[in-house]
């Protein structure tokens, strides 16, 4: 799972996968509609890879917040943000997240944390090492029996040995110096 590449935007919904580097920011894809824009420099700009959540010890990164849900949900999505109500999302991440800052991470981050989660999910990039591992391998599979083996030329022997001896010799020039030194 790579979130190097995903970020927020304040004031923008969803998630956006950054495609490219532009001259006054950078080209973004929304993960929700796949349209493609281009959110600029002076924009409030967040990698999810550098956003953490508040635990009792030191701070867990989002990337193990989002394995952590990944295992208890056995890859399926979380809790829906939108049905739940703030006692539900907060017994709900008692269960995945157990030792998350009661007080210091407020109920609008627990659901920023789960639309987020479902988004990465429904997108597929919320993958293990694990599966990636096994999907790299069936798509080297894959190819390699898609790939027709292509049968090497045969040599023309006779004209191999034709262009060895008609070929003209042709004798290196050397350089002409003039003028006096």
């Amino acid at each position: 799972m790579d979130l190097s590449n995903i970020i927020s935007i304040a004031g923008m919904p969803g998630l956006y996968k950054v495609i490219a580097q532009a001259k006054n920011g950078v080209v973004v894809e929304s993960l929700i509609d796949k349209k493609r824009s281009t959110a600029f420099a002076s924009q409030r700009i967040s990698a999810l890879s550098d956003i953490s959540i508040y635990t009792t010890g030191e701070d867990m990164p989002l990337k193990e917040v989002f394995a952590k849900i990944y295992a208890a949900e056995n890859g399926g999505a979380a809790i829906d943000t939108k049905a739940a109500n703030d006692a539900a999302l907060r017994e709900y991440t008692d269960k995945v997240l157990p030792e998350y800052d009661k007080d210091r991470v407020h109920t609008s981050d627990l659901k920023k944390l789960y639309n987020w989660y479902n988004l990465l999910q429904k997108s597929g990039l919320l993958e293990t090492k694990e599966e990636e591992e096994n999907s790299d391998e069936k798509k080297v599979k894959t190819e390699k029996e898609k790939t027709p083996a292509v049968p090497k030329p045969k040599k023309d022997v006779a004209a191999k040995s034709m262009a060895k001896s008609n070929a003209p010799k042709v004798k290196a020039q050397g350089v002409r110096k003039t003028g006096s030194a």
